[in-house]
């Protein structure tokens, strides 16, 4: 299997996560559960496969995807298609990073996966075309480097207020909440529409996803896992809550998620639903 990162110019750095290339992608599933992590991503199907997203108790296909679309910010896990020989590129744009190229509000696209034409046009189905010309990584990322380059509007960058805010939140414990908006030198009614315009998510619902990200990182490859000790480093001082904050973002709770082995993943965010074998 192919994997490639591309390194991004300093311009695209601060609101870019990744653009990955992946090509003969082999899984061992079907269906995937993804979890949320507060990226916007935009993915660019290179193979002609069509992709579906699911419900996520009938894991019935309730949506349809082909060429490029976008999927916003999640407040809860997704389903989504897995395919033996698939090829895609990928942007994950950071938190706070997707507004200046797509230049809409983000709330729009919040909890929804879109065909990218119905944001950005035809010219996102002729930027794939592009794509599919170049044979290698490296070409693919030139050409996307240059589409981000000239999407990027300078002018739809986030306030600097509202990027310290995010990254008090990455940083400080859980019970530190109340006193980070306390510090936000506008309303907390101004917090909460920028936060939904330049994430897609309320404040609160971002240090939720932020939180269980957290422990997903922490009993990430771990064979010995006490919930209780995680439980409280992460801020929770009730254990009902704790499991149900876990089975609201990934559709477990605690011990079924050991049981599946899905702390063993590669991927601490993708969990495999019908695992051959």
């Amino acid at each position: 299997m192919i994997f490639e990162t591309h390194q991004l110019p300093t311009t695209l750095v601060p609101y870019i996560e990744a653009v990955f290339h992946l090509k003969d992608f082999m899984p061992d599933h079907s269906i995937e559960r993804v979890v949320p992590t507060g990226h916007v991503f935009m993915i660019f199907e290179l193979d002609g496969f069509t992709r579906h997203t699911f419900d996520n108790e009938t894991l019935k296909p309730n949506g349809t995807y082909q060429n490029a679309w976008i999927s916003g910010t999640h407040k809860n896990y997704i389903s989504i298609s897995a395919h033996e020989m698939s090829e895609m590129l990928v942007v994950q744009f950071k938190p706070f990073g997707a507004y200046p190229f797509l230049q809409t509000a983000l709330e729009k696209i919040a909890g929804k996966v879109i065909l990218a034409q119905e944001l950005l046009g035809d010219e996102i189905i002729g930027l794939r075309e592009e794509l599919l010309t170049q044979e290698t990584s490296t070409g693919k990322f030139q050409k996307i480097e240059s589409w981000l380059l000239d999407k990027f509007d300078l002018d739809k960058i986030p306030p600097p207020a509202l990027t310290e805010f995010y990254e008090e939140l990455q940083k400080a414990p859980a019970a530190n909440y109340p006193l980070i908006v306390e510090n936000y030198p506008n309303t907390q009614k101004h917090l909460i529409d920028q936060f939904k315009k330049y994430v897609g998510l309320t404040p609160k619902s971002a240090q939720r996803i932020l939180r269980f990200n957290e422990i997903l990182q922490k009993v990430h490859k771990k064979e010995m896992i006490s919930w209780a000790q995680i439980a409280y480093q992460c801020g929770f001082t009730d254990q009902s809550y704790f499991i149900k904050e876990f089975k609201l973002f990934s559709g477990f709770n605690p011990e079924e998620f050991i049981d599946q082995n899905f702390n063993q993943e590669k991927d601490p965010n993708f969990f495999p639903l019908d695992r051959r074998g």
